[in-house]
């Protein structure tokens, strides 16, 4: 997987940690295995500027919302929420307010901080099909 960007403390970004996260979900062994993982997307809630945000909050994003989604059902759950974090990094209040809403209404939540969590978290949760 490529470098991606590197933060001044020498910890890769939150972003450069989830492209690695979609890189791996896109291999074709682990795509063969689980081809689930072609629904698997980011929602895109970042603010590139001010004129952009406010276009954005005029058309429904929301701050907190999780970064990567799996709409597919598993086991007990409708489907799958990832917020990424850095190595180093630590949810906000908006994210721990989405995080409490969608396991509320049946979804599972995961806050995971770098890309090996993400991708264990993913097979854990695909493979709920097959022991519910």
């Amino acid at each position: 997987m490529s470098r991606g960007r590197i933060k001044a403390s020498g910890v890769p970004s939150e972003s450069a940690e989830q492209k690695w996260v979609i890189q791996w979900s896109q291999q074709p062994s682990i795509r063969e295995k689980y081809p689930e993982l072609a629904m698997l997307y980011h929602i895109p809630n970042e603010r590139t500027d001010k004129v952009q945000a406010a276009i954005l909050k005029t058309m429904g994003v929301k701050t907190g919302v999780p970064d990567l989604h799996l709409p597919i059902p598993s086991g007990k759950y409708h489907g799958l929420y990832i917020e990424m974090k850095a190595l180093d990094g630590n949810p906000d209040s908006n994210q721990l307010w989405w995080a409490e809403h969608l396991k509320a209404n049946g979804y599972f939540h995961a806050f995971c901080f770098g890309w090996k969590q993400a991708t264990e978290v993913l097979l854990w949760y695909l493979n709920q099909k097959q022991t519910a």
